[in-house]
């Protein structure tokens, strides 16, 4: 279901003509239109041009004429049959009368639609207002699928994408931008982002965009550990490196700083794109697909014993209090992303610090890149 912007014609305002271009999209894509229109102000000017915009489309429009709340207002509805739609619906939102028999009729229309396949990846695009999430959308899809303009915050709900180009399959999702909760006034923005936390927590990975002008910042860095407690495959994407100037080692220097902020998990791919020059923006989907398979890597127990208790071996677990853990045997456990149990002796001995050891042999042995891992010690 898309739910369009009010359609405003012949507006400047920056939103309204936005919304134009939205609302243009909705229709060529749609399946079945819903055509609204308010019983209480009657057929205006707006909703014959409407109407024509949509006749022109050549798809069939369900009419529904709003607010009809009583007796009175139905019979001031009938006259939207004048209108020519063959399909009308006389309904009221606000009591749910009448919405039953509009379902009846879009499902009619969409029985045959195969559903989306829920195993497809799924990619939430995170990050601060105004950093480039729409427009690196829009870049990817190649249309302008989702509102961009120059005021921050233009994107209230998550929107769903799904991208079936170049051999890819995946569901791309726009959020609206996370702003520090000291900045969070209205409702509607708090609301955006309660939707944008929750498509991080439904995704498999994250594109974390950031502002180069601005650097990685403390909210930045709220997403980024939220996405790393939950598991997330995580890529950082540098947007609008085209605003920065550059010498020989200015990206090394940028990505090392970003390292020491978000150490220690710094087994993750930096990229520094241009959504406005089209700079990389196809390797961030590449660099995903590479972080979604490694987080769904499944490691043979033979081959993580033999590399796993090797470097065991090399560099074994130091003392404490005099006694030594041993560690026998390592296992992947099933779950939804890389996790390894480890069976020693006495579980208190392996300290965080070797834990962090294993974690990096982990990292050099096998691709696990972007991802976070789960270390269990369990006792044998």
């Amino acid at each position: 279901i898309v739910d369009t912007g009010g359609f405003v014609e012949g507006s400047e305002d920056v939103f309204e003509s936005a919304i134009r271009m939205q609302v243009k999209v909705a229709v060529e894509e749609a399946t079945v239109l819903v055509f609204m229109v308010d019983a209480e102000t009657g057929i205006t000017d707006l909703d014959l041009r409407v109407a024509d915009m949509l006749r022109r489309n050549k798809k069939e429009v369900l009419l529904v004429v709003n607010k009809v709340d009583n007796n009175n207002r139905l019979h001031d509805a009938t006259e939207f049959y004048s209108m020519g739609f063959d399909h009308n619906f006389f309904i009221s939102s606000q009591s749910g009368a009448g919405t039953g028999e509009l379902l009846d009729e879009i499902a009619k229309r969409i029985e045959n639609i195969p559903p989306t396949d829920g195993t497809i990846p799924r990619i939430a695009i995170v990050g601060q207002p105004n950093v480039g999430k729409s427009s690196l959308t829009n870049a990817l899809l190649g249309e302008e699928r989702n509102i961009v303009t120059e005021v921050a915050g233009t994107t209230r709900d998550a929107i769903h994408s799904r991208y079936t180009k170049f051999g890819f399959d995946f569901m791309l999702i726009d959020t609206a931008g996370v702003r520090r909760k000291a900045r969070v006034h209205e409702d509607l923005e708090f609301y955006s982002v309660m939707r944008a936390i929750k498509s991080l927590e439904e995704s498999d990975l994250i594109i974390l965009m950031i502002d180069a002008t601005l650097g990685i910042e403390a909210q930045d860095m709220a997403i980024f550990r939220l996405a790393q407690r939950r598991n997330k495959g995580i890529i950082i994407a540098v947007n609008k490196w085209d605003l920065i100037e550059k010498d020989t080692n200015t990206a090394l220097e940028f990505e090392k700083t970003i390292k020491e902020k978000i150490a220690p998990f710094t087994d993750i791919p930096i990229l520094f794109i241009s959504v406005l020059d089209k700079v990389r923006i196809f390797k961030t989907i590449e660099t995903a697909m590479e972080v979604y398979e490694n987080r769904n890597r499944k490691i043979k127990t033979s081959e993580l014993n033999d590399i796993m208790l090797a470097a065991i071996e090399r560099v074994p677990p130091p003392s404490v209090k005099g006694r030594y853990a041993k560690i026998k045997y390592v296992t992947q456990l099933p779950t939804y992303f890389p996790a390894f149990a480890f069976f020693v002796n006495n579980p208190n001995y392996v300290k965080d610090s070797y834990k962090q050891y294993l974690e990096n042999q982990l990292r050099s042995n096998f691709k696990l890149t972007g991802v976070p891992i789960g270390l269990f010690m369990r006792e044998k």
